[in-house]
């Protein structure tokens, strides 16, 4: 079910009109591994504290069936205090919206 919900997911962004959208995007998911989160490497965009946001530009994500793009995700305050854009991180993503839950500088 997990595998359905994520390659739905896959085709929706795949798809001709999110193409002509903005560049970030926000997604919500099937997450994959939900007890050890799906890591993923990526270029920090910029930081919205007050929003609890980060735009992070990731390199292709298979566990979930995403191909390279820059989206926004809502974080957890922890995730976020390590955060500094520009910043080549790895991170880890948890939970039904894909929450960032830890930010590892490279």
């Amino acid at each position: 079910m997990k595998l359905l919900v994520a390659a739905a997911a896959a085709a929706l962004i795949a798809s001709p009109v999110l193409a002509q959208a903005p560049t970030v995007v926000t997604v919500k998911a099937a997450s994959v591994g939900a007890d050890a989160g799906t890591k993923a490497n990526g270029e920090i965009k910029s930081i919205d504290a007050k929003a609890g946001t980060v735009t992070i530009h990731h390199s292709p994500i298979p566990a979930l069936g995403w191909p390279a793009m820059t989206m926004t995700f809502k974080a957890t305050p922890d995730a976020l205090k390590v955060a500094k854009s520009g910043q080549t991180v790895s991170f880890t993503l948890k939970g039904p919206e894909n929450q960032v839950v830890a930010i590892e500088p490279k």
